[in-house]
């Protein structure tokens, strides 16, 4: 059996540390571990050389992965220069149970996911709301200001 390569999505950030705590929060994920036998990443690169002042602080966590295996890995690149434009690829969080569901429910569920991203850090940025078409979704924020969708 040939298979494809394995996916991996990469997002360019300031701060690592902080988008990986949210997007384990926003996507059922986890932080993913260090190697054993290390308890954090940075005793981990330290050990393979890196620098002190090139690690900065925290234990150097910039990375999430599905608990469950299926979902691909996110590593957050630490980049010097800031986000400026509108992300050219985001994430849509499906957690309304699509049309099928009846379209107050699905308001009622995007509304709570709302909510609850918002509690561990998103920024609400619009609600695009048209129940003669069916839709109903936010255009959120992380931390760092990188779009996705909740519908």
């Amino acid at each position: 059996m040939i298979t494809g390569p394995k996916l991996q999505l990469t997002i360019d950030c300031a701060e690592p540390e902080r988008l990986a705590a949210f997007w384990a929060a926003a996507l059922g994920y986890e932080v993913e571990p260090p190697p054993a036998p290390f308890a954090t990443w940075r005793g981990y690169w330290l050990s393979q050389g890196l620098p002190e002042e090139e690690l900065g602080a925290g234990d150097c966590s910039d990375s999430v992965i599905d608990p469950h295996g299926a979902g691909p890995r996110i590593w957050f690149q630490q980049v010097p220069e800031p986000k400026v434009v509108k992300n050219r690829l985001h994430l849509d969080l499906g957690v309304s149970g699509g049309r099928g569901v009846p379209f107050a429910t699905r308001k009622e569920r995007v509304l709570a996911e709302i909510t609850r991203l918002e509690s561990v850090g998103a920024s609400r940025s619009r609600i695009e709301d048209s129940e003669g078409s069916g839709s109903f979704f936010a255009v959120m924020q992380d931390p760092e200001g990188n779009e996705f969708c909740v519908h």
